[in-house]
């Protein structure tokens, strides 16, 4: 090794190797720039899991490499991210193993957002207040799709491993490519008509993908223009653009957010391998269900197999219960038929000596004697009763208005039939009927002597 790195070569043209070129680039860029302040906006930000970051910091003309190692990783407040503008203190320096120029920071500090990070916050606050990331408008994916269409470029790694899922987890999903621009000038109105056509086509499930890439690469999926397009499709799209830590509009609007295009092919591929596990599961399943039934039923088959007797044995024993219930039945029907032939002759005792033949001659002799009294009995009664008669009749001739009207009477009656008694019930030229003895008489009224009358002497 060199005493002095930055002593002049000699004329005698001394030739270096690559490693002992970039040592002495590295010593005589940490020795020029040892601490130097670069403001600029984050891109390309990486996280390994060591714990160091890298990016690049840029402006409007330029870049550089930067390496934030650990230990003044965590000295940072402020979460870093892309599209942030900071001021970064560090060394210039060299990564000899690729000869990449880089400044080693050691401290960061914000210097308020950049615009393009200022642009996709203000584009997103929007677009949440009109409700395009909810929730509720959010569709399902299909559990076993049959035809995904993918809105990507047709070149590039990540339709090839979008393929290379499918066939590993799925080969019997149809897919097709529609193709676009995703970076640069033209990317914007390519993306919003590939998804308005993949849109028409009837797919089960869109896939809109994209590799990583800086904030100005991925910029066209933070476009007002492919957000109202992925709003719009009725089809359940599936949002893959860049990596893991990339976040895009699209990611917010679309129905789900891969964090990479192969984390959405899995997410739509139904992995043939796992369904045939658990076909081959609830197969070891129902095996075991079935010989656990067959089990218990070969169990009980085998208990009513001891409980069953030899059908002989048991006609032999029924005979026997027959045989027994035959004598009992004789000797009730015995004991019964005794009881009613006592029964029978007390019955015919007490018959004999309640017989009808003496109360009916009885009664005979009593219907002989009222028969003659009845007929001496009714002449009495008539005779009797025409002498009663014939004095009420006697009466009621004396009493009867005819009688007085027999001996030259007469009754006055007014209009209704009522009879006058007194002169006044009467007024002069009023018209009443006598009854006399034999027929009536029409009579009019003169005069009753209570009111003077003058009368028509034509009248």
């Amino acid at each position: 090794m060199l005493k002095d790195p930055f002593q002049r070569l000699g004329l005698d043209r001394e030739v270096l190797t690559v490693s002992q070129l970039n040592q002495r680039a590295r010593h005589l860029l940490e020795d020029v720039f040892p601490q130097v302040w670069v403001e600029g906006e984050i891109s390309n930000l990486a996280r390994p899991a060591s714990g160091h970051l890298y990016f690049t910091l840029k402006d409007a003309q330029a870049q550089v490499r930067c390496a934030l190692f650990r230990q003044n990783a965590q000295r940072v407040r402020q979460a870093l991210r892309d599209g942030l503008a900071v001021r970064v203190r560090g060394k210039v320096s060299l990564f000899e193993g690729r000869g990449d120029y880089q400044l080693i920071a050691d401290a960061v500090e914000p210097a308020g957002d950049g615009a393009l990070r200022l642009a996709f916050e203000a584009l997103k606050e929007k677009l949440a207040a009109e409700g395009l990331f909810a929730t509720e408008r959010k569709q399902p994916l299909p559990a076993h799709p049959q035809r995904i269409g993918i809105v990507s470029s047709p070149t590039g790694a990540v339709i090839r491993d979008i393929i290379s899922v499918f066939r590993r987890r799925a080969p019997q999903v149809q897919l097709t490519l529609i193709p676009t621009a995703v970076q640069g000038r033209e990317a914007t109105a390519q993306i919003v008509r590939a998804l308005a056509l993949a849109d028409a086509q009837g797919f089960d499930a869109l896939i809109l993908a994209r590799g990583g890439g800086s904030l100005e690469d991925l910029w066209c999926f933070n476009e007002e223009a492919v957000a109202r397009a992925v709003a719009a499709c009725k089809t359940p799209i599936v949002s893959a653009v860049g990596h893991e830590t990339d976040v895009s509009i699209s990611d917010f609007v679309a129905d789900v957010r891969a964090p990479t295009p192969s984390a959405a092919a899995e997410l739509l591929a139904p992995d043939a391998s796992e369904l045939q596990q658990r076909l081959d599961s609830l197969h070891r399943r129902l095996v075991l269900r079935m010989r656990e039934h067959l089990t218990r039923e070969r169990l009980r088959l085998d208990g009513l197999f001891r409980r069953l007797r030899h059908p002989g044995e048991r006609l032999r024993q029924q005979a026997q219960r027959l045989d027994d219930l035959d004598m009992r039945l004789r000797r009730a029907f015995e004991r019964q038929l005794q009881v009613r032939h006592e029964r029978l002759a007390r019955l015919d005792t007490r018959l004999a000596a309640q017989h009808p033949g003496r109360s009916l001659a009885l009664l005979r002799q009593r219907l002989d004697s009222l028969a003659e009294r009845l007929p001496r009995a009714a002449r009495e009664a008539i005779k009797d009763r025409r002498q009663k008669l014939d004095a009420l009749a006697q009466t009621l001739h004396v009493v009867s208005p005819l009688a007085t009207l027999g001996r030259g009477y007469s009754i006055l009656l007014d209009e209704r039939g009522q009879a006058i008694r007194a002169a006044s019930q009467t007024r002069p030229g009023q018209r009443l009927k006598a009854r006399l003895a034999e027929g009536e008489l029409d009579v009019r009224v003169e005069d009753n002597h209570l009111t003077p009358v003058n009368l028509s002497l034509l009248d």
